[in-house]
């Protein structure tokens, strides 16, 4: 079995640590590696969609990353207990036209022994913004280290 540390039981040390691989993984936009983070058998409520498995995981990052261009993800953790995460999150893109939007949310984890995400609940709202109104603003990839977080950047 594929373990991905920090394994639960969390502290306050590892549930943040848990929180920044996840938004780090993400910002990479690579579906194939993001989708090992979650437990072959994970369990997603995504909006409209509820994904099943790691595979339907896959598939939907695949298509989300499709669309959404110049993504950028800053996740905060808010709450955690032994084997559950809940974590706040903003991200921006762009669609096709270059229409920019900032989307909001909630997402609560659990986590089985190996450290694999076995459940994703998330509440996302969204809303239209400028290029002038953009606040995550770094190269593709990685948030770095000195880039503010979502309190810091008043989110």
């Amino acid at each position: 079995m594929i373990e991905r540390p920090p394994l639960p039981p969390f502290t306050f040390e590892t549930a943040t640590q848990k929180v920044r691989l996840a938004e780090d993984g993400w910002n990479s936009r690579d579906p194939d590696k993001v989708s090992l983070a979650y437990s072959p058998d994970t369990r997603w409520r995504n909006r409209v969609e509820f994904p099943v498995g790691r595979e339907e995981v896959r598939e939907f990052l695949a298509r989300k990353w499709a669309r959404e261009h110049d993504y950028r993800l800053v996740k905060e953790l808010w709450a955690f207990d032994g084997v559950r995460i809940a974590v706040r999150y903003a991200y921006e893109y762009r669609d096709d036209v270059h229409q920019w939007f900032r989307a909001y949310g909630n997402e609560n984890w659990e986590f089985d022994s190996h450290g694999l995400m076995t459940a994703r609940h998330a509440s996302i709202n969204e809303l239209t913004i400028t290029p002038e109104q953009r606040k995550l603003r770094w190269p593709l990839g990685s948030r770095p280290k000195d880039h503010p977080g979502l309190s810091d950047l008043g989110l």
